[in-house]
């Protein structure tokens, strides 16, 4: 297992039905220092097994898979309460296939014809817990945001901004909602999304500015 300078190795776990792709990957990180591959998947229900069994530092998910896609695995990783960032590798940046990801609780979304130092960048701040959207992705969120297709907020993303207005963390806004922390940044990123803000005092600022705190 090769050390990363720092001596900070990043595991990871593939899951994707195409061996080739798999195959790809795994090459492409044992040849790279600070990185190690821990196991594969061909879909989503055995990835969340093997994330649960393995423990990787992030899972690089496909999205459609056979026999359990990517988008129902990410929601469950997030109910078993894995510490693993999911980071979305795939061919796909329609609409339907991102927003559900991310929504879902994805860390970040790359396009497979990503560089491989860019994919490497990626996992990297994947694995700090840093959100990581590939600049197609990117510009189709804010195009949604900007466009008129902009939506208002939930009861609930309301009450939680209202908590985030007042300093509040993420693990105490969890605790006064009866709501896990995962589920918390998920209504963050949807406020984030919705209010075009890039961080808590830019959706706080928003939000006051569009009336919805007062």
């Amino acid at each position: 297992m090769a050390e990363a300078e720092g001596g900070r190795v990043i595991t990871l776990l593939i899951v994707d039905d195409h061996p080739v792709v798999r195959d790809g990957l795994r090459g492409m990180f044992a040849a790279s220092p600070g990185f190690a591959v821990l196991g594969e998947a061909a879909d989503g229900v055995e990835g969340v097994r093997l994330a649960v069994a393995l423990d990787p530092d992030v899972v690089l998910m496909d999205l459609r898979m056979p026999g359990g896609g990517g988008v129902a695995a990410i929601r469950e990783l997030g109910r078993s309460g894995v510490r693993a960032r999911v980071l979305v590798l795939t061919t796909y940046d329609t609409d339907s296939d991102t927003l559900p990801a991310i929504e879902a609780g994805a860390t970040g979304y790359l396009l497979k014809d990503a560089p491989r130092d860019e994919l490497f960048t990626a996992v990297r701040a994947a694995a700090d817990g840093r959100t990581v959207l590939s600049p197609a992705v990117a510009s189709r969120l804010v195009s949604r945001v900007r466009g008129p297709r902009n939506e208002p907020l939930s009861a609930r993303e309301r009450e939680v901004l209202r908590l985030v207005a007042k300093g509040t963390s993420n693990r105490r806004i969890a605790a006064e909602l009866f709501i896990s922390e995962a589920t918390v940044k998920t209504h963050l990123a949807h406020v984030f999304a919705k209010l075009g803000a890039n961080d808590r005092a830019a959706a706080v600022a928003a939000a006051y500015d569009r009336g919805i705190l007062g």
